[in-house]
């Protein structure tokens, strides 16, 4: 049923009119959505123990091919996407002053397999706290643990994991804090930074990922596409966020950031307006939104009018035809980006795709941030697209967002966000559900 329907009937004061409209619009918001049927959601399903071995087993295999003893990290993205750290019930086990690390090293088999030997460095009072948090591990888990007197680098240096190696080298995830590279580095570890083949495990994604990958992301865009068939005149930005949220969350999403911009708010890519301006006709609609499933990230952006607004619009309306054509132009830059997202192409080739086509439209200047970016677990990751990133090496199974982007300032904002994966031939294909087809059609 339209929104404007499900207000015809009734004869309200200006107080109760607006809560009735919000929750009206929410719902309406909510059953388009479900009207759907949540078909996206079939190609997702949660990663088994087995993919977090292989997980760890690939690392393993990077290590060596770095020539690293180890690779060292405590809690954040990279710990949950080798070791599925949870602790719902619980206070969640957060970096504190404390180290609780996970170190992985290869080792080689009997017969020339090389896997993943995992411990902990855990204070000895959280042993058995560390050992409840079900970590996808087949076996007990190894734990070298301190007392709070000790110095907590030495135990880990003089521990019996290290063998005979003098001075492990080790690779540190580029979430451990400072203090705790320091530590290693002055007890003993030569620490180097995040690169190499180790980087690349978690930047090329399995089949499992990209199943989930696409069920959140098409279920991101479905979202907005149901929620704008409900927009009325007047509405506001934040109540626009609270609706979206509210929609995604009634397929199993979980939102965790949304930018809703009309009109010249949108020339501020990221917001910064207090959320407070009112939907009128002919007024852009930018939204970029992401939430999470089974831990992994959407992230999409779509420009569009409201339904009030007439297809063809008015020729009287202000600044409409330019409206128009930075829409389409944004559109052509997104689709230039696809064809040169290619495996063995670089970063900068894709991100530059783009950018040609708007600089040669005159608006180079308005498309002020990179192209995109990878994205998993994390809703940014490496490698980044961008014009100076010739050094990233494109290969199947990664996943980038194609954001491009023009920003007039005090006039509007258009952003068409994309989410799709390096396939070993051909063009990148589209996770999201598909690519907008016109303002009115998002």
């Amino acid at each position: 049923m339209a929104f404007k329907n499900l207000l015809s009937s009734r004869d309200r004061n200006s107080n109760d009119l607006r809560s009735e409209e919000e929750e009206l619009f929410r719902r309406c918001s909510i059953d388009s959505y479900l009207a759907t049927g949540l078909r996206f959601l079939e190609s997702a399903r949660r990663p088994p123990l087995e993919d977090y071995i292989l997980r760890r087993n690939n690392l393993a295999k990077a290590l060596v091919a770095e020539g690293v003893d180890a690779f060292v990290v405590e809690p954040g993205y990279t710990f949950s996407y080798y070791a599925n750290i949870t602790q719902s019930e619980w206070e969640p086990w957060e970096p504190e002053e404390r180290p609780f690390v996970m170190i992985i090293r290869p080792e080689t088999l009997p017969d020339g397999k090389i896997v993943a030997n995992t411990s902990f460095l855990v204070p000895h009072f959280e042993e058995t706290r560390a050992r409840l948090l079900n970590m996808p591990f087949r076996e007990d888990l190894h734990t070298v643990t301190y007392e709070e007197h000790w110095n907590f680098y030495t135990t880990l240096y003089q521990s019996e994991i290290w063998g005979d190696t003098l001075s492990p080298i080790i690779m540190v995830d580029e979430e451990l804090r400072d203090f705790i590279q320091r530590g290693l580095a002055s007890n003993g570890f030569t620490v180097v930074g995040l690169a190499g083949e180790v980087e690349v495990v978690r930047q090329v994604k399995t089949e499992r990922e990209i199943g989930i990958l696409k069920a959140v992301n098409t279920g991101t865009a479905e979202a907005i596409r149901a929620m704008r068939s409900c927009l009325y005149q007047d509405v506001r930005e934040r109540v626009v966020a609270e609706v979206l949220d509210d929609t995604m969350r009634a397929a199993g999403l979980e939102p965790f950031f949304n930018i809703v911009e009309f009109g010249k708010s949108a020339a501020l890519p990221h917001g910064g307006y207090d959320g407070t301006r009112k939907l009128k006709p002919g007024m852009f609609v930018l939204i970029d939104v992401g939430a999470h499933l089974y831990g992994y990230s959407s992230d999409i952006c779509r420009t569009f009018f409201p339904p009030f607004t007439p297809n063809p619009p008015p020729s009287t309306t202000h600044n409409m035809t330019e409206q128009l054509d930075v829409w389409q132009l944004v559109l052509d830059a997104q689709t230039a980006a696809v064809k040169a997202m290619v495996a063995k192409g670089t970063a900068a080739a894709v991100d530059i795709a783009a950018r040609d086509v708007i600089e040669a439209a005159g608006y180079g200047d308005y498309f002020t941030h990179r192209l995109g970016h990878s994205i998993g677990i994390k809703a940014h990751e490496s490698p980044y697209l961008n014009k100076g990133n010739f050094g990233a090496v494109l290969r199947p199974g990664m996943v980038f967002t194609a954001e491009p982007g023009v920003y007039v300032l005090d006039k509007f904002g258009v952003r068409h966000e994309d989410v799709l994966v390096v396939r070993e031939n051909g063009d990148a294909e589209n996770i999201s559900g598909g690519f907008a087809k016109s303002p009115w059609d998002p």
